[in-house]
């Protein structure tokens, strides 16, 4: 047996290779969108791409299935399992509780787990050469290891009321069936530390099913399901907001992009054109190198793990993009934005460029633990805390107004535009896209750039 396990940082996201050398096939479970990858370990290996498996519609990112299997010509095997709205409405294979896919000498049978989603299934895999029994569990976001997956989201992203409490029972439910696996047996999650389909996902990449019996806290309720629901959806952290759309687009058919595209590097003229025109300018120079000097109006998106996922929160799917990149970075940056289907990409210039070529450059306004201190009770400004809503609960600034970061695209009309923003995060990543924003905007924004990390070191009150 082949077996490879890929992993994405900038979505937290683990896809799988499986394969039968003996018979030179493979499986490629939950793909991502850039399908090169499994393309290249395939061709590597000699095996020939014959399946592909999906454990539930996807809300985070937009799944290369369709991509894969128009270049492979491998057969899609996708959940029928949730009820008529939980179909895939592409042609596929149909999978229920208890059937099975063969690829070459190995056996996967599918599990319904819902919970996460109604549909979602786990694949249990069986090496028929080396064993009757099976082997390992894919769990797709059903469990992770140290956490489970989020029965919320359907309500926070697509909107559907009511679902997250059917979801967290079905789950409940759904984890006796985990608990009578065997101990042994291998749990590869689709999703590991980073990711917001669950609230305390684990760093390592796999697990077992007795460790998660004993270290994961889902699995330390017995029968008591009001006590676990009631755990499951509180504190749950905010959904991107781009779930909604990558909801809709995994389970749909839909235009594909099966090679990774060149964006056009802009001359000066056909960018100023593009800014004119009113496309939308991300920045995504680390936070210290915009702060000192950047166009205005451009909105700060550092590329770094998290860019896709903020990129989803502040950017709409209508709008065209222009980036301000480092030649270097494009490919990589490229890669994250078709992950989540943002492929409305006009072109990009350099940091270099861009400091060149534009004489009306600003810098930001950076403030200290003092300056924000002697804020507070002014009526003159307002201290915005732009963390998530645990974190605020947790204790705030006296005085401080909360809106997430994510938030702001729909609910900044809710501030002052007369009154100068002071404004903070954790340690200042969310804070600069936040000014940026505002900025954008037509706002008076300061930023206290320490943020609750520089607050809490310098001993200043907290309220709850």
């Amino acid at each position: 047996m082949f077996f490879q396990h890929i992993f994405e940082k900038s979505l937290a996201h683990s896809s799988y290779l499986v394969g039968c050398q003996a018979k030179g096939e493979a499986i490629v479970i939950d793909p991502k969108r850039d399908i090169d990858t499994y393309l290249k370990i395939a061709e590597e290996n000699k095996l020939k791409i014959t399946h592909i498996a999906e454990t539930h519609i996807h809300a985070d990112y937009l799944s290369g299935s369709q991509e894969l299997a128009y270049v492979t010509g491998a057969k899609m095997y996708l959940s029928d399992e949730g009820g008529e709205d939980w179909q895939y409405d592409f042609e596929h294979i149909g999978l229920k509780n208890g059937d099975k896919i063969e690829v070459g000498n190995l056996i996967f049978e599918v599990m319904h787990t819902p919970g996460h989603t109604p549909e979602s299934i786990s694949l249990l895999l069986t090496d028929k050469p080396a064993t009757k029994e099976p082997v390992m569990i894919f769990t797709g976001d059903f469990v992770f290891v140290g956490d489970i997956g989020r029965p919320d989201l359907l309500e926070e992203a697509a909107g559907l009321i009511g679902t997250k409490e059917v979801g967290a029972k079905q789950m409940f439910k759904s984890l006796k069936k985990f608990q009578a696996l065997p101990d042994y047996l291998q749990v590869w999650p689709a999703h590991g530390a980073g990711s917001a389909c669950g609230k305390a996902l684990g760093a390592v990449a796999s697990t077992t099913v007795g460790y998660e019996k004993i270290r994961n806290w889902a699995l330390q309720f017995d029968s008591n399901e009001k006590a676990f629901v009631d755990y499951l959806l509180a504190d749950q952290p905010e959904a991107p907001a781009y779930f909604t759309m990558m909801k809709k687009l995994n389970k749909t058919k839909r235009p594909l992009l099966i090679e990774v595209p060149k964006w056009a590097k802009l001359t000066y003229i056909e960018f100023e054109k593009a800014k004119d025109f009113g496309m939308k300018v991300i920045d995504a120079r680390i936070k210290t190198d915009f702060s000192q000097f950047h166009l205005p109006g451009t909105l700060n998106i550092q590329n770094n793990k998290t860019f896709n996922t903020w990129m989803g929160w502040m950017v709409n799917y209508q709008e065209p993009i222009v980036l301000i990149v480092e030649e270097d970075e494009v490919e990589e940056m490229t890669r994250k934005l078709m992950r989540i289907g943002l492929d409305n990409v006009y072109g990009y210039i350099t940091p270099t460029d861009m400091l060149s070529n534009f004489s009306y450059l600003q810098s930001s306004i950076l403030i200290d633990a003092e300056t924000i201190e002697n804020y507070i009770g002014n009526d003159e400004v307002q201290i915005l805390d732009v963390r998530g809503e645990v974190e605020f609960k947790e204790g705030h600034i006296e005085g401080a107004k909360h809106i997430f970061v994510g938030y702001l695209p729909k609910r900044y009309n809710e501030l002052d535009p007369t009154k100068k923003i002071a404004l903070h995060c954790q340690a200042g990543d969310r804070a600069t896209i936040a000014q940026s924003f505002l900025e954008s905007k037509g706002f008076e924004v300061e930023n206290y750039s320490g943020g609750i990390a520089d607050w809490k070191l310098n001993q200043k009150p907290f309220v709850k």
